[in-house]
Order: C-alpha cells, then sequence, then structure tokens
C-alpha cells in the first residue's frame, strides 16, 4: 500500500494508453468515437467502460475522480462543476421522493439554504438540530422518512468537528446513511470512510486545487451502505435508462450493487442535469492535488501559531480554533485529526461594525476574498458574504455575528501575516 503523499501524484492514472504523458491530457473533446455499433450499443448500456460523451465522463475528469477516490478510500467518484452540485446531489440522491435530512445548523450558508429553504420545494425536507454531536437530538429527529444524516467533518467557519464515528454507528443502526462534506480538512487531514462515513463530498475548489483558480466538486461513495435496505424507493425501482442490452430493465441496486450510489450520481444526476466538471478545470485540481500534503501541513502548522497569537492580541475577545490545546473538542482532535484540522479559523473583535471594517480593508496580505484552501491568505466576513443566507436565530446561536471575522491562512511567512493582522487590528481601533 503506497503513502498518501505518492497517491496524491500517482494514483487514477497511468501514461500508458495515454501516448505516454506523464502528465495527465486535458481531453477537449466533447465526444469520443464509438468505434462501432455493437461497442457504442454496449457503452450506452453500461456493458463495456469507455467513453462516449463529456456530460457523463472524460478521461481527465476521470483521472481526477479516481484519484480523489484512493485518496479518501472509497470505491468509486463523480467530480462535479462545484462544491455546492455535489452537495446538491449527494442529498437529493438519498433524498427523493419525500425523504428527510438530518443536518446541525453550522452548515455552510449555502447548504444551510439548500436543506431549509430550496430542497423543500423538490420534496426533501430537513429536520435541523443544534449540535451534530448530541446523539439523543439526531434520534428523537429520525422517522420513517429520514434518509440521511449530513454534517461538515470541519464546521466554516467556527472550526467545531463532526464525531463521526458514533454518529455512524446511529445511523445504520436505523438503515439511514452518514453523508460529510470533507472540504475543509481535504483527505490529508482527515479520511472520513474510515470512520463509518457512507459519502463523502467535496468542493474541490478549495483545499484540493488550492490556488483559487479552478471551481469544481466531488461525491465519493464508500461502497459499503445498503441502498436496497427499503428506505430508498429509487434504488430498487426498475429504469430504463440501465436496461440491458436486449431491453430488461433493471433497478440500480440490482445491476450495480455496492455502487448503485455513485452510479446514480453519474447515470441520473451528472447526466440530466449536468453539471459538469470540464476538462481543463480537473486538470488544475489534479495539478493542485500533486502538492496537496506539502501545501495543508505548511496552512496547517501557520494556522495553528496565528490563533495562539490571535488569544493573546487586544481587541480580540475569543478565537474559534479546534486545533488549539484549550478547546472542549480537544479528545476529537487527538483521534481525527493527528496531522491539524485545517488552515481556517475564525475570531470576534470587540468594538462595532466599523471596527470590522476597517480590520477588513486595512490587511495588505490578506485578501478579502470568498474562498478557502488559496495559496493565499484570505480574510472575510461570513454574516456578510458566506452566511448571508442563513436564518438569523442560526447565525447567532453558531457565533455569526457581525464582530466575527474568518481567516483562510494560506502560504506566506507566518511572521508577515501575524505582522499583518496587527497592523490592521491595532489601526482599526
Amino acid at each position: 500500500m503506497t503513502d498518501f503523499r505518492t497517491d496524491a501524484i500517482h494514483a487514477g492514472y497511468t501514461a500508458t494508453g495515454h501516448d505516454d504523458a506523464v502528465s495527465v491530457p486535458i481531453y477537449a473533446s466533447a465526444a469520443f468515437d464509438l468505434e462501432n455499433s455493437l461497442r457504442g450499443r454496449d457503452l450506452a448500456a453500461g456493458v463495456t467502460q469507455g467513453f462516449e460523451y463529456s456530460r457523463v465522463a472524460n478521461p481527465t475528469v476521470d483521472a481526477l475522480e479516481r484519484r480523489i477516490a484512493a485518496l479518501e478510500g472509497g470505491i468509486g467518484a463523480v467530480a462535479v462543476s462545484s462544491g455546492m452540485a455535489a452537495v446538491s446531489y449527494a442529498l437529493m440522491c438519498a433524498g427523493e421522493r419525500g425523504g428527510r435530512i438530518i443536518a446541525p445548523t453550522n452548515l455552510y450558508g449555502a447548504s444551510v439554504d439548500a436543506l431549509g429553504d430550496f430542497l423543500p420545494q423538490f420534496g426533501i425536507e430537513a429536520d435541523f438540530v443544534d449540535d451534530i454531536n448530541d446523539l439523543d437530538a439526531i434520534e428523537a429527529a429520525i422517522r420513517p422518512e429520514t434518509r440521511a444524516i449530513f454534517a461538515e467533518t470541519v464546521a466554516n467557519p467556527s472550526t467545531e468537528i463532526t464525531d463521526i464515528e458514533p454518529i455512524a454507528e446511529l445511523a445504520h443502526r436505523h438503515g439511514i446513511a452518514l453523508i460529510v462534506d470533507n472540504t475543509v480538512p481535504t483527505p490529508y487531514l482527515l479520511r472520513p470512510i474510515e470512520f463509518g462515513a457512507d459519502i463523502v463530498v467535496h468542493s474541490t475548489t478549495k483545499g484540493i486545487t488550492g490556488h483559487g483558480n479552478a471551481i469544481g466538486g466531488v461525491i465519493v461513495d464508500a461502497g459499503r451502505f445498503d441502498w436496497a435496505n427499503g428506505r430508498f424507493p429509487q434504488f430498487t425501482q426498475e429504469q430504463q435508462v440501465i436496461a440491458d442490452p436486449d431491453g430488461t430493465l433493471r433497478s440500480f441496486a440490482d445491476k450495480y450493487g455496492a455502487e448503485a450510489f455513485i452510479r446514480r450520481i453519474r447515470i441520473k444526476y451528472l447526466r440530466t442535469f449536468g453539471a459538469v466538471q470540464s476538462a481543463f478545470n480537473a486538470y488544475l485540481q489534479l495539478i493542485g492535488l500533486e502538492t496537496l500534503p506539502q501545501r495543508v501541513s505548511q496552512q496547517v502548522a501557520s494556522a495553528r501559531t496565528i490563533a495562539e497569537h490571535l488569544t493573546h492580541t487586544p481587541h480580540v475577545i475569543k478565537v474559534n480554533y479546534s486545533g488549539l490545546g484549550s478547546t472542549p473538542q480537544y479528545d476529537l482532535v487527538a483521534k481525527y485529526f493527528p496531522r491539524g484540522v485545517g488552515q481556517i479559523l475564525s475570531f470576534l473583535v470587540d468594538g462595532d461594525v466599523s471596527n470590522v471594517r476597517r480590520i477588513l480593508d486595512g490587511t495588505k496580505l490578506f485578501a478579502y476574498v470568498p474562498n478557502i484552501g488559496d495559496a493565499r491568505s484570505l480574510i472575510v466576513d461570513p454574516v456578510n458574504i458566506t452566511h448571508r443566507e442563513v436564518p438569523e436565530r442560526y447565525k447567532l446561536a453558531d457565533g455569526v455575528t457581525p464582530n466575527l471575522i474568518r481567516l483562510s491562512i494560506g502560504l506566506e511567512d507566518v511572521n508577515d501575516l501575524i505582522a499583518d493582522l496587527d497592523q490592521a487590528i491595532a489601526a482599526a481601533y
């Protein structure tokens, strides 16, 4: 078994069959030659593996999918055009036909909006809990229609950690799936499948790409969940689109077994809704993956140093970073994050909104950008940017107030970053 750092460079691709190109080529082709009528029929029916149309699969994107599946320890992956496409597809695929999803209130703003306001328009309802690690609250929310629990492994911007293992055990005891968003830590810091997660989603825009130059998302399937257990009728209904070449109708559970979920994502969601990952963006993400361990290691070290510095910086009244040894979740850090919890942190300042604005406008190295995981260090006020669509009661409960500032730590010298924050904070008062 090879090391993560080796797999980040080599997994999912061999030069053989690609004109011996060492770097994954960009296959800028909308469609591919089916070669002959029988092969074309079998490709369309899923009997033969290969490429026919880039809305369904593309060789460059396929290499990215295989690499991320290997890094996460899944049986397969589907790359899509954005992180929210990955979140939406995964939740909809699980919740079709009147399902319910249990989720915490401290999710990324667009995920809260999707679950609380938008997906209900499609018959998929959410049951929010205040604390995703409160097993009693989760169990009390489970109904016959419940299909999945959804959580972020590390919440943004609080950096609160989800205790995956007991939640997975609870979910599986009730025949429901655990879907987690692993965007913040990336698979280098955490592989949720090892702790029982069934589906892992990422905004690959963030740490995986790492340079703020490509939008993307991915869904990874652990391949262990029984989608034919009676809670998920969409997986046992016979479907024309996956009929055998002789016309025999098949269900996803019957035809694909352990791969039922990820196959349904590709064949029904990607193929029909069309949030397709471009070959060029996939190429940029593959390049980003090659340096993921080195980038994230430095960013984590710098984030911890900056978080510690902010704990004794004038006008900073609270620092949110689970990687600090003083946090209540430090036992979870030891269990899940021996390499660190990630590169984002947030802090609360005194004063009023005018002080916050002066800090945001006063930094010289930190860019005011609504992204995370970039090689550059970024600063933002979540209440106005990343969480503006979150209901006020959820924002207040999760500490997303007008005086909260979020940082994403990049690859600059940590002392330069500290000096930049110090001067901006001092000048704001």
